[in-house]
C-alpha cells in the first residue's frame, strides 16, 4: 500500500463512486473551507494502482501556532478493514505531525448500527462495532459533541412510488399536505438573487427557536458551489393572501442533492402562518416527490437530537419527520460520531489542561 496526495479531480472521481459518500467530502466544500481560513488537502491509499481510500483533509492554526487537522464527513474508507485503517491514519498522523499539527479530528459519514424507525436496533441488521474498535486501537478518543449530527432520520426510497409513499404516511401528515394545497400554497425554487428572502425566514426562525443561523454569504457561496452541478436547491412556499397582493413567503428550506440522497439541511417558517397553511409539509412533499422521480435512493431529513425520546424537548422535530414515513421506509441513522487523535502529545495535553482550568 502507498499513501499518496491526490489532485482534486482524482479525489472527486473516487468520492462520486464511493458508497458512503458525503457532500462534506467534495472539492466544493474544500473551497468553502478555504475561504474560512482552512487549507485543504487530498490524501489517499493506493494498492496495485487502485485507490482504496481517500479523504479531503483541512487544516488551520488553532492553538499556539499549532494546527488542527479535520476530515469533515470522512475519511472515505472501510473502517472495518483494520490493516487499511491503520495504514491510512498512521501516515496521515505522520504528515500532520511533520506539518505543525497537534490534533486530528474526524467525523465519518459511516453508519455504526442499523436502527428502525423508532431508533431500536434491527435484530439482523449490521453492527459495525469493529470500526469503533479499530479507531480506538489507533488511539482515537470518542467525543461527546460533534459538528455534524450523529443521529439523523431518513426515508428509504428503493422500490417506492409517489403514490405508495403518500398512502403510507401518517394520516395527519397527509391532511396537512392536502390542506396546504387547498389553501393555494405554491412551491418554487429560489434564484441566487432571491436568497435574501430565504435568509430573512431562517434568521427569524433562529431567533424564535434559539439557534445560530448561517450568514447570507454562506447560502450564496453554497449556491455558487453546488447549483450549476445540480446539487443544491433553495425551495420556498408562498401564497397570495389578497387579490392584488404579491406572493407572501411562508416557509423555505435548503436541500443538498448529492450522490444517492436528498438532504434536508436548513429551513425556517414564518410563525404567524405556520398553523394556517402548513407550508413546511408541502415543501417536504415536493422534495420527496423530486427524490423519487429522479432516482435517489434515500431522502435524508437530517439531524435529530439523539435517539427518539418522548420526554425530550426536541421530540417534535423527530415526530414531524417520522410522519412522512412508514415502518418499512423510515429509519434512524446513527453515525460513528466525532473522534480525535493526539498528533503532538505535548501540545494536545497542554490544550486539554488549559481548557479544564478555563472551565473550573
Amino acid at each position: 500500500m502507498e499513501f499518496i496526495t491526490l489532485e482534486s479531480e482524482k479525489f472527486r472521481k473516487f468520492a462520486d463512486k464511493y458508497p458512503d459518500k458525503s457532500f462534506y467530502q467534495t472539492p466544493e466544500i474544500a473551497e468553502l473551507r478555504a475561504e474560512n481560513g482552512w487549507t485543504p488537502y487530498y490524501f489517499g491509499v493506493e494498492e496495485n494502482g487502485k485507490l482504496k481510500a481517500a479523504s479531503l483533509v483541512v487544516a488551520r492554526p488553532a492553538f499556539l501556532g499549532k494546527s488542527i487537522y479535520y476530515t469533515p464527513g470522512g475519511p472515505l474508507i472501510d473502517y472495518e478493514d483494520e490493516a487499511l485503517t491503520n495504514f491510512f491514519f498512521k501516515n496521515l498522523k505522520n504528515y500532520a505531525k511533520s506539518h505543525n499539527g497537534y490534533i486530528l479530528h474526524i467525523e465519518p459519514y459511516y453508519e455504526k448500527i442499523a436502527r428502525d424507525r423508532g431508533g431500536e436496533p434491527i435484530p439482523d441488521g449490521f453492527n459495525r462495532q469493529k470500526a469503533l474498535l479499530n479507531l480506538r486501537k489507533i488511539g482515537f478518543a470518542t467525543l461527546k459533541q460533534s459538528d455534524e449530527p450523529k443521529y439523523s432520520f431518513a426515508m428509504e426510497l428503493k422500490d417506492q412510488t409517489v403514490d405508495k409513499i403518500f398512502a403510507d404516511m401518517k394520516r395527519n401528515t397527509r391532511n396537512h399536505i392536502r390542506k396546504a394545497e387547498k389553501m393555494g400554497v405554491k412551491i418554487r425554487e429560489l434564484k441566487r438573487e432571491e436568497l435574501g428572502i430565504f435568509k430573512q425566514i431562517t434568521e427569524s426562525t433562529s431567533k424564535r427557536r434559539n439557534f445560530t443561523d448561517k450568514p447570507l454569504s454562506y447560502y450564496e457561496k453554497m449556491y455558487d458551489l453546488f447549483h450549476d452541478r445540480g446539487e443544491v436547491k433553495f425551495i420556498i412556499a408562498e401564497v397570495k393572501l389578497e387579490e392584488n397582493s404579491s406572493l407572501t413567503p411562508l416557509s423555505a428550506a435548503m436541500f443538498i442533492t448529492y450522490g444517492d440522497e436528498v438532504i434536508y439541511l436548513f429551513s425556517g417558517s414564518d410563525e404567524q402562518y405556520m398553523k394556517d397553511y402548513n407550508a413546511q409539509y408541502l415543501i417536504q412533499w415536493h422534495m420527496i416527490k423530486y427524490a423519487i422521480e429522479n432516482g435517489f435512493k434515500r431522502y435524508n431529513f437530517y439531524g435529530i437530537q439523539g435517539l427518539p425520546d418522548k420526554t425530550s424537548k426536541d421530540y417534535g422535530i423527530y415526530d414531524f419527520k417520522k410522519g412522512f414515513t412508514s415502518p418499512e421506509t423510515g429509519r434512524v441513522i446513527e453515525l460513528l460520531g466525532a473522534h480525535e487523535l493526539p498528533v503532538n502529545s505535548f501540545f494536545y495535553n497542554l490544550h486539554h489542561l488549559l481548557n479544564k482550568l478555563k472551565h473550573h
